[in-house]
């Protein structure tokens, strides 16, 4: 057998309050750069469900770009440093560079795709260089600065010129090669967040918290204007992207809009058209970075959504995008296994569709984070960080009212029966918890540490592991519970416990890497010897018709195996999500959809050999 990658649903930029992103692309092949976590992603604006992502960096990652020709792409991390690898044949690495002793905020290419230079966080040394991209030597002195230097450019035409801006609120000018100090304005009276040439060479601009965008002669350096305070923003704005004709602005800010700037020649800016994003108006709505290329006007928001305004037809409603930003912990198939619902820990429920990709977000009316996440047909159940379990409906887009039910202990695992989905199992620290609707039917301190539980489709029988690795079988009836078995196989705590859909086995994992499948009959063990994994598993899930079972850990794999073949003969996707495997299920006999810790979501395709 063997798995292949059908399609990505990727996660969304990291983003941060009051800071601003600097997102970049590359206008040949129309794709955009950004970074979530340690990872770098590559999206294509015109096919949403083809993603590449580079998981390369030790530490999170900051900022990409494409080197002018697009062959190279340049990241930087958090730690100062820079990497330089290929887009093509597997990302091959170039170079890798220490450049600054803190984080790296923003770099640039020179025009000729030579040189390059970031900037940052100095912790005491410099907060810019310029280097060679080839052998890093420097090349120039960068004085000025006192504080984090937020954004850098480079000129597009020579002579070459380098401009900074920073946390001192001042804006530096450089000219080189070797680059060295020629003056400085400090005529923002807030951060400076982003400086850019207009791809002409002819001005530069900056922007600032302070609410104001000034506009400089390129070559020399003089102030020439300023954006129109009249119809101007009203928050700090964040980012700023020229049109490709130089003669137009996009600036968006915390105050929700996105606006487009005609610029004179004369180098004055007054706004032509201020674009909204279709959203709640919430704190998420922010708007923290942008971009434009081509005829798309790519705008980012603090949630993290890219919404796609077209340049040529500002009217038109922008096509938007989101996903998740944090740890993807669990995922459901829904409605005939076409919707794939998944939940992050900081409460986000996202809805897939195979095929389409992103298609919304469900709100609920009770925000709360999400640790544990079960769905049905017509609801989903969820459990967060305090003691409640919250009973939510599923319409067709949104959520009903949810009910809350208190069980007292903050819940560990979450379990409901198929067949009659108003019966559900909790486990807590001591024991469980059995419910019925919103009620508390019983609880039953088991005498044990209890870490995983499942409750069989009609809810007539329940399966318990312990943290000694210990499975403890009971027979459910109205209130009460039966003790009928222990199984002993698993050498540390249970994390999962699964039942297969015609109900005849089941399977459980443990945090010492194991797997068993057992014959629900018998009690004996199935499949043995599933032991492949090199950490803990974390999520285990059953194919539709009983035949496969794949198994996610915190190693970064996905292995499928086959219930009636040894366990040998193993698919395992290696590296499925840096950083663990989180979330997994079966859409149908051959796909299988996992999710993880680098807040990505993948369709995996099994062909049996």
């Amino acid at each position: 057998m063997a798995a292949q990658l059908t399609e990505t649903y990727a996660c969304v930029p990291s983003t941060e309050r009051g800071r601003g992103i600097l997102i970049s692309g590359d206008p040949k092949s129309n794709s955009i750069l950004y970074t979530n976590g340690r990872s770098v992603v590559i999206r294509y604006l015109d096919r949403p469900l083809e993603v590449a992502v580079y998981v390369e960096h030790a530490y999170p990652a900051t900022v990409a770009r494409y080197s002018p020709n697009g062959e190279w792409i340049a990241s930087a991390d958090v730690s100062g440093v820079v990497r330089i690898w290929g887009t093509h044949n597997d990302f091959v690495l170039r170079n890798e560079f220490r450049v600054l002793s803190g984080r790296i905020d923003d770099l640039q290419w020179s025009p000729d795709g030579l040189r390059i230079v970031a900037s940052g966080e100095g912790k005491g040394k410099s907060f810019v260089r310029a280097f060679m991209w080839d052998s890093g030597t420097n090349v120039g002195e960068f004085d000025g600065h006192s504080r984090r230097v937020l954004s850098c450019d480079f000129k597009p035409t020579r002579p070459f010129r380098i401009a900074t801006c920073g946390e001192d609120f001042l804006v530096n000018f450089y000219e080189g090669p070797p680059f060295k100090f020629k003056l400085s304005h400090r005529d923002h009276s807030n951060f400076v967040n982003c400086i850019r040439f207009s791809p002409d060479g002819t001005k530069l601009i900056s922007v600032s918290s302070d609410k104001k965008g000034i506009l400089y002669d390129a070559k020399t350096g003089d102030i020439l204007g300023e954006l129109s305070s009249e119809d101007g923003h009203k928050g700090s704005i964040y980012a700023v992207s020229w049109s490709p004709d130089s003669k137009q602005l996009l600036t968006v800010s915390a105050d929700k809009t996105a606006k487009v700037w005609e610029i004179s020649d004369g180098g004055n800016g007054k706004v032509k058209t201020t674009l909204t994003s279709p959203g709640s108006g919430g704190v998420e709505d922010m708007l923290v970075g942008c971009l434009w290329q081509n005829d798309h006007i790519v705008t980012v928001s603090l949630g993290g959504t890219i919404s796609l305004f077209s340049a040529s037809d500002l009217d038109k409603t922008p096509v938007s995008f989101s996903g998740h930003m944090k740890n993807v912990n669990s995922l459901a198939v829904v409605k005939n296994n076409k919707i794939i619902l998944s939940s992050s820990y900081d409460g986000l429920i996202v809805k897939w569709v195979q095929g389409i990709g992103y298609c919304g977000k469900l709100e609920r009316k009770v925000n709360a984070q999400i640790k544990c996440f079960a769905a049905v047909e017509e609801q989903i159940v969820t459990s967060s960080f305090d003691n409640k379990i919250w009973r939510v409906p599923l319409l067709e887009d949104q959520c009903g009212d949810g009910d809350c039910i208190d069980v007292g202990s903050q819940p560990k695992d979450l379990s409901i029966a198929h067949l009659s989905p108003e019966v559900a199992l909790v486990s807590i620290d001591t024991g469980i918890v059995l419910l019925h609707g919103t009620q508390v039917v019983s609880t039953v301190n088991l005498g044990f540490p209890v870490t995983a539980c499942a409750i069989s489709p009609d809810g007539t029988e329940a399966i318990v592991g312990g943290q000694d690795g210990k499975l403890h079988l009971y027979s459910v009836n109205g209130d009460s519970l039966a003790e009928e078995a222990v199984l002993e196989k698993h050498r540390g705590a249970v994390t999962v416990i699964r039942y297969s859909p015609d109900v005849s086995m089941f399977a459980s994992a443990d945090v010492n890497r194991e797997a068993v499948v057992w014959d629900r009959a018998s009690r004996e063990v199935k499949l043995k010897n599933m032991l492949y994994h090199t950490a803990r598993i974390n999520c285990l899930a059953w194919s539709p018709d009983s035949s496969m079972v794949a198994t996610g850990s915190l190693d970064t794999c996905v292995i499928v195996y086959d219930i009636n073949k040894p366990a040998s003969s193993r698919i395992t996707i290696k590296g499925a999500h840096l950083g663990g495997v989180y979330g997994l299920a079966f859409t149908d006999e051959r796909s299988v959809v996992s999710s993880g810790e680098d807040a990505c979501v993948r369709m995996w395709r099994i062909t049996p050999q």
